[in-house]
């Protein structure tokens, strides 16, 4: 991934569009990352795979409640602490 600082962001943000169409761009600041500039189609490719995601899990928890597969609150919460939800 190329690195850019925030001035020169700044300064070459006409290249810095047209870069990140072929790839992401970190922009960094006092050293620091603070955001990646991506083309919109990726964007949109990052959306779409994470509203994927998001039904799928849905479709797992309506499978889950009809099947009976069922915690209780507390347990629910205690797994997720411990990540097994990740």
């Amino acid at each position: 991934m190329n690195t850019l600082s925030a001035n020169e962001a700044k300064i070459h943000f006409g290249d810095l569009l047209l870069k990140a169409q072929q790839s992401p761009i970190q922009i960094n600041k006092n050293g620091k990352p603070v955001a990646v500039v991506i083309s919109a189609d990726e964007y949109q490719s990052i959306e779409a795979l994470k509203l994927h995601l998001l039904q799928s899990k849905a479709v797992k928890a309506m499978t889950d409640i009809q099947t009976g597969n069922l915690v209780d609150g507390n347990t629910f919460f205690d797994e997720l602490a411990a990540g097994l939800y990740d």
